[in-house]
């Protein structure tokens, strides 16, 4: 049965106590920052990029002052950053961090919108306080450290998966997103493999625009990425520092290599084919499994997230709409477990504790600890296996059943 509407205000009256939380929250949050002293130095790797392309200089041999940090992204993306070449660094940390934190509300905002939480009751007092806590996630806390990009491309994603079919450019924001980082380009798979053609098809459009403007106006540049820097990990970083949670750089550590060889790569795309195999049968499941599409999206990114040669704690911003997602999924004990899991994992902190930071003879006490991103992640992907399963079996009037209830939940919460 569903619950009584609420009353006039009832949700309004939850605003202010999550406005003086959060603003609690993100007070002491920027006072560490600023006892910290942090540099920002992807900011400052963004601004390098723009001033080659403002100046004219090789894009790809830039490398920055005092860090030796080199350009990784697509021109596209160089020729955003253009404009802060012509900011102070100061300056541009303040932009930058008042603008990431926005990108988090929005983030947080698309997050409640994917798992069905939209309603009007409790909306504005979950934004706020989601946005006040998460800054403590560590991918989110380590993406304002270094002034990444990492929210921007989340909200580009979370935009399109969050728009109706009807929408005629549902597809920008991945393309867009593609554009700028590469990785999200596994979601145009996603959408090829869950028939929706339409998005797919204005995903790569978007795209393909974006790269040919970057070659028009970099075309230097972009012969040399497209051909032969997107291919070249070693001027990303090294594969097993810590701060890499990718499944190649768990190996790396384990055996001790900065080359794991190909049985880790061919166990790379293993789970792969596996995780996309997930986020396609979950997608193919909205007749019978709630949030179908929030969960397509989900696994797609922790797939993408796991098989990359590199993926930096930062990279696990993605963290932000699983823990909504594992939230409104927390009915059963064994879905409540793994929300206390999950959040653990991305409070932790638990690799930079880690001895030996470089990667580099790890001993196996701290192996686990040092990466606890991907354990937990395949097992979110198991949790999804097993419930997609569980949903079809179910006799068709029963999962119908099941799936008219959970809707009643959804709505008695708006």
């Amino acid at each position: 049965m569903r619950d009584r509407p609420a009353a006039p205000g009832t949700g309004q009256s939850f605003v202010w106590p999550a406005a003086v939380l959060s603003l609690l929250s993100l007070v002491a949050f920027i006072a560490l920052r600023h006892h910290q002293h942090h540099s920002m130095v992807d900011m400052l790797v963004y601004r390098a990029e723009g001033a080659a392309v403002v100046h004219g200089q090789d894009l790809y041999a830039m490398r920055l002052p005092g860090w030796d940090l080199a350009a990784t992204y697509p021109p596209f993306a160089a020729l955003l950053f253009a404009p802060s070449a012509w900011v102070h660094a100061a300056t541009l940390r303040i932009i930058v961090m008042v603008l990431n934190i926005g990108l988090l509300a929005l983030a947080v905002h698309l997050s409640v919108k994917l798992a069905g939480w939209s309603g009007r009751r409790y909306h504005a007092a979950a934004v706020l306080l989601g946005t006040g806590f998460a800054v403590w996630l560590e991918p989110v806390f380590t993406t304002l450290q270094y002034g990444q990009v990492n929210l921007a491309i989340l909200c580009l994603v979370l935009w399109d998966m969050t728009r109706s079919e009807s929408c005629a450019h549902k597809g920008v924001g991945i393309g867009l997103a593609t554009a700028i980082k590469i990785t999200p380009g596994l979601f145009v798979v996603y959408l090829l493999l869950t028939r929706q053609f339409r998005t797919a098809a204005v995903s790569v459009g978007t795209f393909l625009g974006a790269a040919l403007l970057g070659w028009l106006a970099l075309p230097g540049a972009s012969g040399s990425f497209w051909t032969r820097y997107l291919w070249d990990t070693r001027r990303v970083g090294e594969v097993q520092l810590v701060d890499n949670q990718s499944l190649r750089g768990v190996a790396a550590r384990v055996l001790h290599t900065e080359q794991p060889g190909t049985a880790v790569m061919a166990v790379a795309v293993l789970v792969g084919l596996l995780g996309l195999a997930v986020a396609v049968a979950a997608g193919r499941s909205a007749n019978v499994l709630p949030r179908a599409e929030a969960w397509g999206a989900m696994a797609t990114a922790i797939t993408a997230l796991l098989v990359s040669p590199i993926s930096w704690t930062h990279h696990f911003v993605w963290c932000v709409p699983l823990l909504v997602l594992l939230a409104a999924e927390a009915r059963s004990w064994p879905a409540r477990g793994l929300l206390a899991v999950v959040s653990v994992a991305f409070l932790s902190y638990a690799m930079w504790l880690a001895p030996n930071q470089d990667g580099r003879g790890v001993p196996w006490s701290w192996q686990l600890p040092s990466a606890p991103y991907a354990p937990v992640l395949i097992a979110v992907l198991i949790y999804l296996g097993v419930r997609i399963r569980q949903a079809r079996q179910l006799p068709a009037v029963a999962a119908e059943a099941d799936l008219i209830l959970q809707q009643a939940e959804l709505e008695s919460i708006h």
